[in-house]
Parts: C-alpha cells; structure tokens; sequence
C-alpha cells in the first residue's frame, strides 16, 4: 500500500468535494478545481475525509496512488488560501512591472519580455525587483514561476538573473582568481 495514497485528505469545514464518477470537485473560498481520476482508483468521502482506494495493484496504479491524493491534498489547501511562489531580480537595471495580467520584464536584453499570466494566476510586483505569482492551482503556480525564472537565469560568476526568494546560488571564482603554479 503507497505510504501517502493510503493517507485521508482531510476536508475542513470552508470546503466542500463533489465526487461524479471518476471527477472531484472541490470548491472553497478562493475558487474551484477539478480532478479527473485515472482508473482503477476511486475515492469515497466519510466523515469530513476523502479515502482513495486503488481497485488493482499493477504497476501504473500503486504509481498514481500516491500522486492522486498528493494532487486532491493540494487541490484543497489551493482553495482555502492561496499558493505563492517569489522570485526576486538582481542586476543592474534589472526591473519588473505589471500591466493588467501581463508581466514585464527588463533584464538586459535589448527588448523587453512580456509573460502572460495563465488563467486563475494573479502576478503582482513589489519595488520593482520582487515578483509574487499566486494562484489556487499548486502546478500552475510552480510552472509559471519557473517561466519567469527561464527569461533569465542566474549566472554563476555575478549572480545575475531571476532567482527564487530563498535559492541560493554558488558563484563561481573566475579567471581573476586562479593562481600560477
């Protein structure tokens, strides 16, 4: 049995889960997503918790065991408060702004990059060199940010680039630094 697919999702009171065949629903505060369930794995709801079942044990279904209740888990946290991914810029003249839901970058190409913020994605920046993308949906969050990160990623010898708030980034010696032997 998968160690967190035997796991049940706990539903708080805010949030309520639909089940219609092989699609979850879940709706709360801040919005609704849905699931479509792979086969041979059904979910059932009893007292304020969803159980996953698999129905088979062949390979692909003890492997989406795990990931289906992972993904529902996420689905239902997504919709009481929001996901949230932050990246910060670093470079000279480096900067970032906001026109309605396109973000713009200026990160030392001769022309600037815009990014279109997916749908249920909200971007917003802060003094200019800060950029916040939030949203219900764990996957998009994570895969919008890492778009913004590909625009421009960090050096290894300055540091420049797009990072995320906590990364940390080993910069190199360079040529300066060697010494003859």
């Amino acid at each position: 049995m998968s160690k967190i697919g035997k796991l049940p999702v706990p539903i708080p009171s805010s949030v309520t889960v639909k089940i219609e065949k092989d699609r979850l629903t879940v709706t709360g505060p801040k919005g609704e997503l849905s699931l479509t369930l792979p086969p041979k794995i059904e979910a059932e709801i009893k007292d304020d918790q969803i159980f996953l079942t698999r129905l088979n044990n062949d390979k692909k279904t003890k492997s989406n065991h795990g990931t289906i209740r992972a993904h529902l888990n996420n689905m239902v946290s997504g919709v009481q408060q929001l996901w949230q991914k932050q990246l910060e810029i670093r470079g000279t003249g480096y900067k970032a702004s906001v026109e309605g839901n396109k973000l713009i970058l200026s990160v030392g190409y001769i022309h600037t990059v815009e990014i279109l913020a997916p749908e249920g994605v909200q971007i917003s920046v802060e003094a200019e060199t800060k950029i916040t993308v939030s949203g219900i949906d764990k996957t998009v969050v994570g895969q919008t940010a890492s778009n913004i990160r590909k625009v421009r990623k960090p050096e290894p010898y300055q540091g420049k680039g797009i990072r995320y708030l906590d990364e940390y980034i080993k910069i190199k010696p360079g040529k300066a630094a060697k010494t003859e032997s």
